[in-house]
């Protein structure tokens, strides 16, 4: 009589297929965590240009207009600049500090507009939306940049 002798343990196709479907689980997990990443940092990056303009909405209510070149930013003509060009101007009295960019090669940018007499009366702000194709502005970005949102003076 012969016995049959029966072994436990998987095939060689059984392993593959295992193996398979785990790679491709990883795989999802990269692609979202990485994009999950980008939405955040765009949520980041609008947070703080609505801080930004709370903190230029008070300077105005106090001043009667934005800041522009007697202030350190812009020059002789509205233009581009780094937004830490309002930290003497914001900071200690309407915002704690200017917000960064979470990616360090970004910056946010301020344009002064509607000038008057010396002084601004609108303004643009600018950052890199990442996760977005086309997100909904209010105003022309700096694209010189690669900026794709801006958000102005109400």
């Amino acid at each position: 009589m012969f016995s049959k002798i029966m072994k436990k343990g998987f095939t060689l196709i059984e392993l593959l297929i295992a193996v398979s479907i785990i790679a491709i689980l990883i795989s999802i997990g990269v692609v979202s965590y990485g994009s999950v990443n980008k939405r955040s940092r765009d949520a980041k990056r609008k947070g703080d240009i609505e801080q930004l303009r709370s903190g230029l909405e008070m300077y105005r209510a106090d001043t009667g207009y934005y800041p522009g070149s007697s202030q350190g930013c812009a020059n002789v003509s509205p233009s581009w600049n780094d937004a830490s060009c309002l930290s003497t101007t914001l900071v200690s009295s309407y915002l704690p500090a200017i917000p960064s960019d979470p990616k360090s090669t970004q910056t946010y940018r301020y344009q002064p507009a509607n000038p008057s007499g010396g002084n601004y009366y609108g303004y643009c702000m600018s950052a890199l939306i990442e996760s977005e194709v086309n997100p909904a502005d209010t105003c022309t970005p700096d694209t010189t940049n690669s900026h794709n949102y801006g958000a102005k003076s109400p």
